[in-house]
């Protein structure tokens, strides 16, 4: 029982009791003080009516008797004590309708603007998904003690500055909320297509970037909120078809469609919609609008225009060069390339290999043979994803032959 309490309601504690307590390693510590308490007690009792409040009210508590023990030895603990157990203990909403969930407080706190942007990818995962540090560390190939004092860093900046544990005001919602999407972006993207190694996803990160989009749709259903779940639904539907049996990866255009999540596209598809029928269309619905599935033939024309739009809104190299991949594939390889070439030659992307290897698809199907081979040669140098690479290598090959 203890252990299935913990799998479901262990963050929703933790948050909690940040907010009670007002530091991360005082709660951390507090709830798995309180979840050993329940281990003991609650065969021998029996499990309380309302367990998550159970840990709530305990590790309190075991945290306040923690922190007199050493007042003993430091005086400002005692006022810390009393401070704390003066405090009132109901979670409840203070006023009708006022947002108060303490997860969305913990993503919002993690994702702080006066944060380093690493650190609050790091800072999210650890304290509102639960990743280990050396999880975290390995996700992004980063040595665990550099991690670790990344996340120390955080907590420190977040006591020092004295950063409110809040979920901001309907005024600074707006650009507080893109800071909480962007970071669950990040973990997406890392998720969906990892920046290097030996496989080409890390289903590990997608689901948890998955998870935190569910969270925010279902405490604050903002259109961006379900436009970014709508995405990440829609490209993890493909993550099947992404690559084949040995781990090679495989185009959108080769992908068995058979092989993607029906249930995952329908999700994703009944959020663009929602989305998009509110009229406030953010960057996030935009992209997800451009990767929903039809029934019928893909429509490029819709496509470009979508980009048109996503560009004003979001403008971005990467868009530029998705867009100029769509406008290939309305007007033909030669319209596409010369979008491409325009982007390459004021210097944007230069060191990023999908736009090489884009250019050299796009040569490669205009029969300028030469040009091919050595924009896969450039996006071959680049590239860090074994997968990647062994795909632009076979195209290398297939050039020679």
């Amino acid at each position: 029982m203890v252990d299935g309490v913990y799998r479901q309601d262990s963050r929703r504690v933790l948050a909690t009791l940040i907010r009670l307590l007002g530091d991360f390693d005082i709660a951390e510590e507090a709830m798995h003080e309180a979840f050993a308490a329940a281990v003991e007690q609650w065969p021998r009792d029996g499990t309380p009516a309302n367990p998550r409040a159970w840990l709530v009210s305990t590790g309190r508590f075991k945290a306040i008797d923690a922190i007199r023990r050493r007042a003993r030895f430091d005086a400002s603990q005692t006022e810390l004590a009393d401070r704390l157990d003066a405090q009132a203990t109901d979670t409840e909403p203070r006023e009708p309708g006022e947002i108060e969930d303490d997860r969305l407080r913990l993503i919002f706190t993690c994702c702080h603007p006066a944060l380093p942007a690493d650190a609050q990818v790091a800072l999210t995962l650890r304290e509102v998904c639960g990743l280990t540090t050396e999880e975290i560390a390995r996700a992004f190939l980063t040595a665990p003690p550099t991690l670790a004092q990344r996340i120390v860093r955080a907590k420190a900046k977040i006591r020092d500055a004295h950063i409110p544990y809040e979920v901001p005001s309907r005024v600074e919602l707006p650009d507080r909320l893109d800071a909480v999407l962007h970071v669950v972006y990040l973990v997406f993207n890392e998720g969906y297509a990892a920046s290097s190694g030996e496989s080409l996803t890390r289903a590990d990160l997608s689901g948890e970037a998955i998870r935190l989009g569910r969270l925010l749709v279902e405490l604050l259903p903002e259109p961006e909120a379900m436009g970014l779940l709508a995405l990440m639904l829609l490209h993890e539907s493909r993550r099947a078809a992404r690559t084949g049996p040995t781990g090679e990866l495989i185009l959108l255009d080769d992908q068995d469609r058979a092989s993607w999540s029906r249930d995952q596209i329908a999700e994703g598809t009944a959020l663009v919609e929602r989305a998009l029928a509110s009229r406030r269309i953010g960057p996030y619905t935009l992209q997800a609008a451009i990767s929903a599935p039809t029934a019928a033939a893909t429509d490029w024309a819709q496509i470009v225009g979508l980009y048109d739009v996503l560009a004003r809104a979001d403008p971005s190299p990467v868009i530029e060069l998705n867009r100029a991949v769509a406008v290939a594939m309305r007007d033909g390889p030669t319209a596409g390339l010369a979008l491409i070439d325009a982007i390459l030659g004021r210097g944007a992307l230069a060191d990023y290999h999908l736009a090489h290897s884009a250019r050299a698809e796009l040569c490669r199907r205009l029969g300028r043979t030469a040009d091919a081979r050595a924009s896969y040669t450039r996006a071959l140098d680049l590239a860090r994803q074994e997968p990647q690479r062994r795909f632009l290598e076979r195209r290398l090959r297939e050039l020679l032959d």
